[in-house]
């Protein structure tokens, strides 16, 4: 099939579906991932589809906004090997002379399989992670305060009270949704007090984010955008890269 005739193809379908995957592109057209790609890239240029990260969608379709959190068992199963990348990287981050803020998080989760025998200590508000971190019989502790039940996380006014103490080294955060203009994102207020203390306390500030959070907004921002290095496994677009340093992991 010509180039020209491809590209046709792939506009149509992505307007009579609205958005599209790389994947299903690649099944369609019998074809390479780099191939995909590069049509993508190129149609995205010429203004006739939106390039995002995994596939493509029409240009009027509005961000994506994320208005809830799935459970904690929900969310580990997505994304699972990028999240794992992108935890191997971040534990590769940290001394053991550091202290670390550990947010509530399946991201941050995936950090602490590589952190045997850190001598580092660690604060969080993530009952899962503190559970893991005890396990590992790592230097931990979990902050007081109000249990989301469906994130697992410790929030509320006790737990922001008690980060106050803390001056981290190193903070390290999940997060529902980036864009340039929205900076990092999550669905509730009452949660995001909470990332936002951590943050101010973090020296260093890291946001876990896998591809599936760029060009997706939430309920409330906690920071901008430079605020913090994202650590992921595919470049977000430019009007994040132009703001912050991204490191993308392999």
């Amino acid at each position: 099939m010509l180039s020209a005739e491809r590209k046709a193809l792939i506009i149509r379908l992505v307007n009579e579906r609205n958005s599209i995957t790389i994947t299903e592109l690649v099944e369609i057209f019998d074809t390479s991932e780099s191939t995909i790609r590069r049509d993508l890239i190129a149609l995205d240029k010429e203004g006739k589809i939106k390039k995002v990260f995994g596939g493509a969608q029409k240009i009027d379709m509005p961000e994506q906004l994320v208005a809830y959190d799935d459970n904690f068992t929900i969310r580990s199963t997505q994304n699972l090997e990028a999240k794992l990348k992108i935890g191997k990287y971040a534990a590769s981050l940290i001394e053991d002379d550091d202290l670390v803020f550990l947010d509530a998080g399946t991201s941050t989760y995936m950090m602490i399989e590589f952190l045997i025998d850190s001598k580092a200590t660690f604060v969080t508000n993530g009952l899962k992670q503190a559970q893991a971190l005890a396990g590992a019989k790592l230097n931990a502790y979990l902050l007081g305060g109000n249990l989301k039940s469906d994130t697992e996380a410790v929030v509320g006014g006790e737990a922001v009270r008690s980060l106050w103490r803390y001056n981290f080294t190193k903070g390290f955060f999940g997060v529902n949704g980036v864009t340039g203009e929205g900076g990092f994102m999550t669905p509730e207020a009452i949660e995001a007090s909470v990332k936002e203390m951590a943050l101010s306390k973090s020296k260093q500030v890291y946001v876990l984010a896998d591809h599936s959070k760029f060009g997706h907004r939430s309920m409330v921002s906690f920071a901008p955008i430079e605020r913090g290095t994202i650590i992921t496994d595919e470049n977000p677009g430019r009007d994040i890269m132009e703001k912050t340093e991204v490191i993308k992991v392999k």
